[in-house]
């Protein structure tokens, strides 16, 4: 490290050493910081964790480059309040949080960038943001209480580190810590999306029941929908935000290309994630819709069978309807039917009665309800 390098890091921790106030509701709870670090003069990984950013000064003065993870209640309030004791400026996480899902915001002496963490409960799709905020000699994270990945990450970060070449400039050390970082956030997102999965494959056992009630189909169909689009619009967030580091524009960025090809995996990585969740998209989507034809087929089924008991009940009906009111009517003392028209009144039953139950046969016929497919 030369001595203007020296020199800006003494300024920039002796600007964050005067910023001691602590952090509401910080102080009283369990542990919610932790840092590792590469000492400057190579020496091994030192890991600490603490509820306050000053608490964490010593340790940044003394190493050459050092990853420090905040989980907060309120990331909007908290993370301004920690990024602003640790020398960010006070405007770069209002700004990044500003975005929406994703964010880059490059400002030469630091850079800020935010991911969604996803996590899936039923159809659920949430997105949290993960902010990273960088500088020559600080990675710096901050999430929320909900997103634990960064945390089980931490576990190793110290044997990560130790396999950082001490002589490599400083550029490519918070590159390497970045894509890292990164590389982490990717792949839990990707195990959310065997949740989306899993919930489908249910939701299709549940239509193959004939007795599903018709009006929880549509809505169950949608939220599969749903929550896979807005599963692939963090997808494309992320893309976006890998593919602005991967170029390497950024001042605090490598310019190895062998670095920067790490990035361009993380990048083919997310391209395939959402080629695997666009396919995932139309199984699940076509399965679904297999099974809704197959649910309105048995519908139709049911309909013609009914169809086919009005078509009979009306013969039925018409056949015993007929010779009723025929009867009825010569009942009438008007007609004064006595025992020599029983003859003629028996040829007039029948015939009625086979005619009029011609025409109801003829009828439903003709309108289809006798037919069975």
């Amino acid at each position: 490290m030369n001595m203007n390098d020296s020199a800006g890091k003494e300024s920039v921790t002796g600007n964050v050493a005067e910023m001691h106030t602590p952090i509401p509701g910080y102080g009283d709870n369990s542990q919610h910081g932790f840092c590792v670090s590469l000492p400057a003069d190579g020496g091994r990984p030192v890991k600490l964790t603490g509820t306050n950013p000053h608490e964490f000064i010593p340790i940044l003065k003394e190493a050459s480059v050092a990853w420090l993870n905040f989980k907060v209640k309120d990331i909007k309030k908290d993370g301004e309040i920690i990024a602003m004791s640790l020398g960010f400026s006070s405007s770069l996480v209002p700004t990044v949080l500003s975005e929406y899902l994703a964010a880059y915001e490059d400002r030469d002496t630091e850079l800020g960038l935010m991911l969604p963490a996803v996590s899936v409960d039923e159809f659920e799709v949430h997105s949290n943001p993960i902010l990273i905020l960088i500088r020559k000699d600080l990675i710096l994270t901050i999430h929320d209480e909900k997103v634990d990945r960064l945390i089980r990450f931490s576990r190793y970060a110290d044997a990560f580190m130790r396999k950082i070449k001490t002589n490599l400039i400083q550029q490519d050390k918070i590159t390497i810590i970045l894509t890292r970082i990164i590389d982490v956030n990717i792949n839990r997102n990707f195990d959310h999306l065997r949740k989306i999965q899993v919930r489908g494959d249910e939701l299709s056992r549940i239509l193959m029941d004939p007795l599903t009630p018709r009006n929880m189909i549509a809505p169950e169909i949608y939220n599969m929908k749903h929550a896979l689009i807005s599963y692939l619009d963090t997808l494309w967030a992320t893309l976006d935000v890998v593919n602005s580091l991967r170029h390497g524009d950024a001042e605090l960025m490598t310019d190895s290309q062998k670095l920067l090809a790490r990035l361009g995996i993380l990048s083919d990585d997310v391209n395939r994630h959402i080629a695997l969740s666009e396919h995932m998209s139309t199984v699940l989507a076509t399965g679904l819709e297999v099974l809704q034809s197959i649910y309105n087929n048995q519908l139709q089924v049911l309909n013609n069978r009914l169809a086919l008991v009005v078509g009979w009940l009306t013969l039925l009906g018409t056949a015993v309807m007929v010779p009723n009111t025929l009867a009825t009517i010569f009942s009438n003392p008007a007609f004064n039917m006595t025992q020599d028209d029983r003859g003629w009144f028996s040829v007039l039953m029948i015939i009625s009665t086979v005619f009029s139950t011609w025409v109801a046969y003829w009828w439903v016929r003709k309108k289809g309800l006798l037919r069975v497919d």
